[in-house]
């Protein structure tokens, strides 16, 4: 439903201000703030938003409404400002998962939202900030860092506005008020696509790098370097060789025409990977009748003899049947690191775990490729040795079994199925003059080809998954795709700004006063980056007494643990007394490091990442929280990620877990499987296993005692 500016304006006591929403926040309009965000974030709610007469969890709630002439509507853009010292959530999550767990507590957050469009008409409600359906909620601390939580534009539910339109307005508002430094966790889908994936290969940067995001901290160890390089290794990739790597799968006929399709319809050449993506992502999905008609008898044209008539009401595809192999027949001709013997094995762990999918009632039957592993881990640890088998499970037999793989047109997803044998034949799916043929092997029921053109995002879906999922025998592609899809979290950053007017600006750190017995000192080296620096403005002719006076008003209006900050120095300014004048002495634009005490040590909000002091060394590298699941040894306390260690998502963490440094330490390597289970070099301790050897048992439990 549409909301006209009357209904949205006249249940208030006063007319607000109104302004358009794709100019609101432009430089200048409507107002041109100069000092830090702390000040402008201020201004920006005193002229640009109006008081609500309700409060949502006991913080006040500001609105502002956004016009959109043409279409008749008015979207509300709130904020609220939460007080940290008065919250529920006082330290920051988001600061901690992106690597800011140095930063000091900010004493205000604000948020600013635009709530779904069922809502535009109706007051916010307790609960706000954990719903994930707004259009825009961004965090804003008031230092000038924050957190894009969440967006959603048409994809996400939004009859009115694109993502597109909500993220211009979100950048425009953080350049107006100055924000310094803001993150974002990518894990936005599009048609079963990740998006950080997707347009990562196309275009070599996130869907939020074009707004100037860029990499920022990457989970499970990852490092710039190695994400810069996943992307060029997926991006280049030559589609001649995707080609011919695919040439003795059973994708090679579909892939070969999508890929020729696009080829031939660009007026460019298309030679990598990424440029293919990057010009179907152009293509636009909503053609003219006249375009679909035109794609539709071009693509049909790929796959039956130019010469022979379709009938209209027959579909423009062409049916094939595949022929199914044993599965010892095929891994005779497969180049493998595995003896057969074990390759067997492993297929019958597959074909076991799809038994069970397809004996629950409940289920449709399918597993996905996830699924399947995650399964088949029970019962092996050799992930390689689990990859490489499915990657050549599809219209083989196993046993009495045929093993297919198809992706369900529901969702987009490969999945893996079964179909039972019985003497040779399909059960209930044979024609009966085939069932007295001994050893047959009835051919499966035809599958419409693929009709490359047909449905730009259907053909964009099948060479993402099975390209960068399901590329034959090419660990490194696996690799690259795992290690793009382990980088969610970016950042923009905007540098700092010293302008041509009657101010003087300046970047201030602080160094503790040593007369402290240096325990503040300590206390700053805690981490391995200094806290942020602070953005100081001044009055043109102010003296070195005021800017001590501005630095120690910033600090104690900003941050929890600074109430009582005193600048005692300023370094480079030895000589100069309080009231002599700056300008002229120091230069506008430069960094000053302020020295002085005061500092609350024993404050519990002190850091965003909180004052407990433990250790994250996992064997991915990592050496901080990423958001991403961990575990604690029992015995040293080390966190390390599940996925490192062998603990699939969908798994329980053990009650008692020993990392495997502690493992070496207790009892000899080599009697460790005796007692417990075996995963990565560690041992996951469950209390009702018979271990063989109660007095380790034991042992760990007085450790963790």
């Amino acid at each position: 439903m549409s909301i006209p500016i009357f209904e949205s304006c006249k249940k208030r006591k006063r007319m607000p201000k109104l302004f358009a929403f794709h100019t609101f926040a432009e430089p200048g309009c409507p107002i041109k703030p100069t000092g830090p965000f702390r000040d402008n974030i201020r201004l920006f709610l005193r002229e640009c938003a109006e008081l609500e007469d309700y409060n949502v969890e006991g913080m006040p709630t500001w609105c502002t409404l956004l016009v959109s002439e043409t279409r008749n509507f008015v979207v509300p853009l709130y904020t609220i400002e939460e007080s940290v010292n008065n919250s529920a959530r006082p330290l920051c999550d988001h600061c901690r998962c992106t690597g800011w767990s140095h930063h000091y507590v900010s004493k205000r957050k604000y948020h600013v939202i635009i709530p779904a469009d069922d809502e535009w008409n109706k007051p916010l409600h307790d609960g706000v900030f954990d719903v994930q359906t707004h259009l825009l909620h961004g965090l804003l601390h008031c230092n000038g860092f924050g957190h894009l939580l969440c967006i959603n534009g048409i994809e996400g539910g939004s009859k009115f506005l694109c993502g597109r339109e909500i993220m211009d307005l979100w950048d425009r508002v953080c350049i107006n008020l100055r924000a310094r430094k803001i993150t974002v966790e990518d894990v936005s889908k599009k048609w079963s696509m990740d998006l950080r994936l997707l347009h990562g290969v196309a275009y070599g940067h996130p869907w939020f790098g074009r707004w100037d995001y860029r990499f920022c901290h990457g989970n499970f160890g990852v490092m710039e370097h190695n994400y810069d390089r996943a992307i060029e290794v997926l991006s280049t990739l030559q589609l001649c060789k995707i080609i011919q790597d695919f040439r003795s799968t059973d994708k090679y006929k579909e892939i070969k025409q999508i890929i020729w399709y696009y080829r031939d319809l660009s007026e460019t050449q298309l030679i990598t990977m990424g440029e293919l993506l990057r010009f179907m992502l152009a293509v636009k999905s909503q053609a003219s009748s006249r375009r679909k008609l035109i794609i539709t008898g071009f693509a049909s044209s790929l796959s039956r003899p130019p010469t022979k008539a379709v009938p209209q009401n027959k579909p423009l595809v062409k049916e094939k049947s595949v022929r199914c192999r044993k599965f010892s027949t095929v891994i005779t001709n497969m180049d493998s690191r595995w003896p057969s013997r074990r390759l067997e094995y492993a297929a019958e762990i597959i074909v076991n775990a799809l038994k069970e999918k397809k004996a629950d009632r409940s289920s449709h039957g399918g597993m996905t490729r996830q699924e399947v592993r995650d399964a088949a881990r029970l019962h092996i640890g050799d992930t390689g040795l689990l990859d490489y088998v499915l990657k050549s499970m599809n219209n083989v037999i196993v046993g009495s079994y045929i093993v297919r793989r198809a992706v369900n047109p529901s969702n987009r997803v490969l999945e893996y199925s079964i179909q039972e044998l019985a003497n040779g034949v399909l059960v209930n799916e044979t024609e009966p003059e085939a069932e007295s043929e001994p050893g047959f092997v009835p051919e499966p029921t035809p599958v419409p080809t693929r009709v490359a053109g047909a449905d730009v995002y259907s053909d964009m879906i099948y060479l993402y998954t099975n390209i960068l999922f399901e590329y034959p025998e090419s660990d490194t592609v696996e690799l690259a795709t795992q290690v793009v899809l382990d980088t969610k979290h970016f950042v923009k950053e905007w540098p700092f700004r010293d302008e041509d007017d009657q101010l003087l600006r300046f970047i201030c750190r602080i160094m503790p006063s040593l007369s402290d017995d240096g325990t503040e000192l300590t206390a700053i080296r805690e981490f391995q980056s200094p806290p942020p620096s602070e953005f100081i403005s001044v009055p043109l002719h102010a003296t070195l007494g005021e800017l001590k006076r501005a630095i120690e008003t910033a600090l104690r209006d900003t941050y929890c643990t600074m109430d009582q900050f005193v600048v005692t120095e300023i370094e480079n300014t030895e000589g100069m007394e309080d009231g002599e004048v700056l300008f002229g002495a120091v230069e506008s634009g430069s960094e000053v490091w302020a020295r002085g005490y005061g500092i609350d040590l024993g404050a519990e909000l002190r850091y965003e990442g909180g004052t407990d002091n433990w250790t994250v060394r996992c064997e991915c590298g990592a050496r901080d929280d990423d958001g991403e699941r961990m575990v604690a040894c029992d015995i040293c306390e080390v966190w390390q990620h599940t996925r490192c260690i062998g603990i699939e998502d969908a798994d329980a963490v053990p009650p008692l877990y020993v990392c495997n440094r502690c493992c070496a330490s207790l009892v000899p390597q080599k009697t460790q499987p005796s007692f417990g289970f075996e995963c990565a070099g560690s041992l996951l301790l469950h209390p009702m296993a018979d271990y063989g050897n109660e007095l380790l048992y034991e042992q760990c439990l007085d450790w963790k005692m």
